[in-house]
């Protein structure tokens, strides 16, 4: 399963942490036990390391400028942000729509089939009920809302 956070400085890592590990744990009932990151400030302080040690979670850290040592979190990076230059440049979209799409890739990485997961989706092995494809649309399709409501 995929998750995406955006933020506007890199200061907010350990609020948006804390809250991924809580919105993690209560949905799947286990707790997080190791968290790997490179060696970047927003990982590497006493506040984020005092947190992981209360927590019992293994901090480690790679090399410095070693993607290679993170390589599947690097590689799912480099799919999703395949997927969103794509969408953004099929629909000739400026690069204010890039959150946007980025969640969109996301959103959709996880409803298909991967051997990660025994050829589920990871929604699928999250949450335990298959996802449906029929609210789906062409991304940057226009797009009009509709009210039911009666005017005033």
């Amino acid at each position: 399963m995929t998750w995406v956070y955006f933020m506007r400085e890199k200061s907010e890592v350990f609020k948006v942490f804390k809250k991924f590990k809580n919105l993690v744990e209560k949905q799947s009932g286990r707790s997080i036990k190791v968290l790997r990151s490179d060696r970047g400030k927003e990982y590497n302080n006493s506040e984020f390391d005092k947190f992981c040690e209360e927590e019992g979670i293994e901090h480690q850290t790679t090399v410095s400028y070693n993607p290679q040592q993170n390589g599947v979190s690097e590689r799912k990076n480099r799919t999703v942000m395949e997927m969103a230059r794509s969408m953004l440049q099929e629909k000739h979209l400026p690069k204010a729509f890039w959150a946007e799409a980025v969640y969109t890739a996301v959103y959709l990485l996880n409803r298909c089939p991967t051997k990660a997961v025994q050829n589920m989706t990871p929604i699928e092995a999250w949450s335990g009920k298959k996802p449906s494809a029929k609210h789906l649309r062409v991304f940057g399709s226009i797009c009009c809302t509709y009210s039911n409501r009666e005017k005033a």
